[in-house]
This record gives C-alpha cells, sequence and structure tokens, in this order.
C-alpha cells in the first residue's frame, strides 16, 4: 500500500477545463474518517461559489481494515465519488483523500463525460501528490547537543527519514522515523559521524509512509 504525504494544510492540487466546466482536484494524507470529512468540508470553504465538492477517502483502520467512503454531492449517482474511489484503488492508496471541485460552465456532460471529468481530476490530484510506500519504520530517540542538530538532520534526511518531535533544553531530545531496514544504516552512519558520541535507542516497530531519496 501506499499514502500521499501532502498536509490537509497544503493539499496537492492540479485542475482542468471540460466544455466550460472547471474541475479542480485535491488530495491530502488524513488519519481516519473523521479527518478526510474536514478536509472536505475545508474545500467547500474555500470554493463558496462550486457547484459540487465530490469526494473520496479510503483508510485502513489499527486493526488493517479498510474504511471507505464518497460521496457525488448533488452529481448523478455514480457519477463523481466512486470514479474518485475507482482512482486511489488503482494507485494503491490509503489513508489518503480526494476532492474534485466542479464549477458548472453549463454545458451537461452526460453520465460518461461526468465519470472521465471526475476521474481525470482526481488523477491529477494523485499525480501531484508527494506518494510514499507503507513500510515498517522503527521510531527512535537520541540526544544530541545543538552543533550536532543539523548534521543528524541531514544524514536522516538522506535515508528518506523524518523528524517527529525534538525538545530543546541543555540538550536536544530528537525523535524520529526511518525504514525499519535502513535502522541498522543509520545507527552505523550516526556512530561514524559523531566519532561514537551518539547513540540511537530504538522504540515501537510502526508501519508508516515514508519516502527515500
Amino acid at each position: 500500500m501506499r499514502t500521499v504525504t501532502n498536509t490537509a494544510d497544503e493539499p496537492a492540487h492540479d485542475g482542468f477545463v471540460e466544455k466550460k466546466s472547471e474541475f479542480i482536484g485535491d488530495a491530502a494524507h488524513v488519519g481516519d474518517m473523521d479527518e478526510a470529512l474536514l478536509f472536505v468540508e475545508s474545500v467547500r470553504e474555500r470554493h463558496p461559489k462550486s457547484r459540487h465538492v465530490a469526494f473520496a477517502a479510503l483508510v485502513t483502520d489499527a486493526d488493517g481494515r479498510v474504511i471507505e467512503r464518497m460521496s457525488d454531492d448533488g452529481e448523478p449517482s455514480g457519477t463523481a465519488g466512486k470514479p474518485i474511489l475507482d482512482v486511489l484503488r488503482a494507485n494503491d492508496l490509503t489513508d489518503t483523500v480526494v476532492t474534485v471541485t466542479r464549477y458548472f460552465g453549463g454545458i451537461l456532460l452526460g453520465s460518461g463525460g461526468l465519470i472521465r471529468a471526475y476521474s481525470t481530476g482526481a488523477s491529477l490530484a494523485v499525480k501531484a501528490a508527494d506518494v510514499v510506500d507503507i513500510v515498517p519504520c522503527r521510531r527512535f530517540s537520541v540526544t544530541l547537543q545543538y552543533p550536532q542538530l543539523g548534521s543528524f538532520q541531514n544524514l536522516l534526511a538522506t535515508l528518506g527519514g523524518r523528524q517527529d518531535s525534538a525538545d530543546f533544553t541543555d540538550v536536544v531530545m530528537f525523535h524520529g522515523l526511518v525504514r525499519d531496514e535502513d535502522y541498522a544504516t543509520l545507527q552505523a552512519r550516526t556512530t561514524d559521524l559523531f566519532n561514537g558520541q551518539v547513540a540511537l535507542e530504538a522504540l515501537d516497530l510502526v508501519n508508516e509512509g515514508v519516502g527515500r531519496e
């Protein structure tokens, strides 16, 4: 499975015009269905003059169950939400919501035209998104001196890992995540980079979406 990393505040975004109707696709990462519905409402607020904001969302819960939801938002049944959901499925995406906003141009497209348009809008949004694999990842913590922080962040980035949080006191308590298969490499390179003065502490193993340079 894969997911997008674009946030709800800065979603992936693209659009096109079909017979004077404008279709705008947006895609964002979500943690659950409630977040997905909040994102849809935020899109509606950004486009108060649009005729329709159709969407589909697909998330995987803690028990591994796949939950799907979609809406045609007033378009003929099956012509908007389902084509968007089909794009999510075709791209093997989870924990993702895609909206397609339509500004009506006055020309009816027919059922076939609507299906193609909403599918295209969703596909453009996904194509514009940052998509990563969901793989086993190792959370870790490490204590750093302030001058070491930038070098460690650069090292972590080369392995496609990410920073989750950092607490700044007299030292930096850094929490991050990296692919489990890269954790040993991160340990070894950290030891080399700081001449054995910095050691990682392995935490829990989780399934997360991360990239790799």
